[in-house]
C-alpha cells in the first residue's frame, strides 16, 4: 500500500475533493468560457452590429470566428481540466481528441460527461507518462485510448442524465415558479461563492429558460451583495473586484462569520422569485451564463445573447423597454438595494461587525 502511495504522489495524483471538486471544476468552467461563451458573444456581436469579419461563414467551412470558438468547448474543457491536474504536456494535448469525442457523444449534457472522462483519462495518462522509453507513443495513445473508449462507453448515459437533471429544474420552474425561483437563486448563489463553479454547474446541467433566469438572480446577489455590504471595508476596490470578479473572495471572512453570508443570501432569495414571476427572465444563451453573475456581467451578456441568438430552441425575441428595465433590476439595483437594507440591519443586531468583511 505504502508503494502505491508513493507512486501515486510522485504522479502527483491526488484523490481530492479539492483537486476535483473545486480545482477541475473550476478549470472546466475557464475552458468553457473561452470556447462555447466566447463564441456566443462574437456572433452575437458580428450579427448585431453588422461586422462581416464575426457575422460571415470562412470559406466552405460554413463557421465563423465564433462559430470556430464554440466547436472547441470539449477539447477546451478537456484541457482546461487537465491542466488544473497538473498534467504533462502530452497528456494535456491527448486531451483534445478526448474532449471532442466526450462532449460529442454526451450531447446536451456533454459538459458534465467531459468532466467525468477528462479527468479519469488525465488521471490514468499522468500514471503512464515517461515511464517507458516510447513515451512519445505510449503516453498519447494510453490518454486517447481510455478517453475515449470511456466516451463510447459511458458519455451518452451521462449526457442524458445531466440533461434529464436539467430539464426537471426548468420543468419545476416553470410549474412552480415562486418556490422553484428561490430554491434554484439561493442554491445556485451560494455555488457561486463557494470554491466550486457554479458556471460547470450549469453548464453541466444545461440550465437555461426560466431556471437559468433565477440563478443570475442569485448569481447577481452574491457578487453585487457582497460588494455594496462590504463597501465600508473595501471601498471601490471590493466593489470592483467582488461586484465584477468574484465573491469568493469572501470565503476566509465567511468562515470566521458565516453571518456576514446572510444579506446576499436572504437578497437573492427575494430576487429570484421576482425574476422568474414578474420579469419573467430566461437565460437562453449558453448555460454557462446562467453560473457567472455580473462576473465580467456575463450573466447579463448571456440574457441579451439568448433574447437576439437563443441557443436552447427559445424563439428571439426584440428586447422591449420592460426587458431591460427587468435584467438592470434583477442584475444589479435590487442586489445592491436590498442587500445594503439586510446589511444595516445585521450590523445593527451586531451579526456584522466592522472589519468582518475586509479582504486582505
Amino acid at each position: 500500500m505504502s508503494k502505491v502511495k508513493s507512486f501515486l504522489k510522485r504522479k502527483d495524483v491526488e484523490i481530492s475533493l479539492h483537486r476535483y471538486g473545486i480545482d477541475a471544476l473550476g478549470a472546466m468552467a475557464q475552458g468553457l468560457f473561452c470556447t462555447l461563451l466566447v463564441g456566443t458573444i462574437l456572433n452575437t456581436l458580428g450579427s448585431q452590429l453588422g461586422i462581416p469579419f464575426l457575422r460571415d461563414p470562412i470559406g466552405k467551412t460554413g463557421l465563423t470566428p465564433g462559430g470556430f470558438a464554440s466547436a472547441m468547448a470539449g477539447p477546451g474543457m478537456a484541457v482546461a481540466i487537465g491542466y488544473a491536474l497538473h498534467a504533462p504536456g502530452m497528456v494535456l494535448f491527448s486531451l483534445i481528441p478526448v474532449g471532442y469525442a466526450t462532449n460529442l457523444l454526451g450531447g446536451a449534457g456533454g459538459p458534465l460527461a467531459v468532466y467525468f472522462i477528462a479527468v479519469i483519462a488525465a488521471e490514468v495518462g499522468k500514471l503512464v507518462s515517461k515511464e517507458t522509453k516510447i513515451d512519445i507513443l505510449v503516453t498519447p495513445i494510453v490518454t486517447i485510448l481510455v478517453g475515449v473508449g470511456l466516451a463510447m462507453l459511458i458519455a451518452q448515459p451521462i449526457g442524458t442524465a445531466a440533461s434529464k437533471v436539467g430539464d426537471l429544474i426548468k420543468w419545476a420552474t416553470t410549474q412552480q415558479p415562486l418556490v422553484m425561483g428561490i430554491v434554484v437563486s439561493v442554491v445556485v448563489g451560494i455555488a457561486l461563492t463557494l470554491p466550486i463553479s457554479s458556471a460547470a454547474i450549469c453548464a453541466a446541467l444545461g440550465l437555461t429558460g426560466l431556471a437559468g433566469g433565477a440563478a443570475v438572480a442569485g448569481c447577481c446577489a452574491n457578487m453585487v451583495g457582497f460588494a455594496v455590504v462590504s463597501f465600508k471595508e473595501n471601498g471601490w476596490g471590493g466593489v470592483v473586484s467582488q461586484g465584477l470578479g468574484t465573491s469568493m473572495l469572501q470565503m476566509g471572512n465567511i468562515v470566521r462569520n458565516p453571518r456576514i453570508w446572510i444579506p446576499a443570501i436572504a437578497a437573492s432569495a427575494i430576487t429570484g422569485p421576482l425574476a422568474t414571476c414578474v420579469f419573467k427572465l430566461q437565460m437562453n444563451g449558453a448555460a454557462v451564463n446562467s453560473g457567472m453573475g455580473t462576473c465580467g456581467l456575463c450573466g447579463p451578456i448571456g440574457v441579451w445573447t439568448g433574447w437576439l441568438e437563443p441557443t436552447n430552441g427559445a424563439a428571439a425575441i426584440s428586447p422591449t423597454a420592460m426587458d431591460w428595465i427587468g435584467l438592470a433590476l434583477i442584475c444589479i439595483v435590487l442586489p445592491a438595494l436590498l442587500s445594503w437594507i439586510f446589511g444595516v440591519l445585521c450590523r445593527k443586531a451586531g451579526w456584522i461587525k466592522d472589519g468582518d468583511m475586509k479582504l486582505s
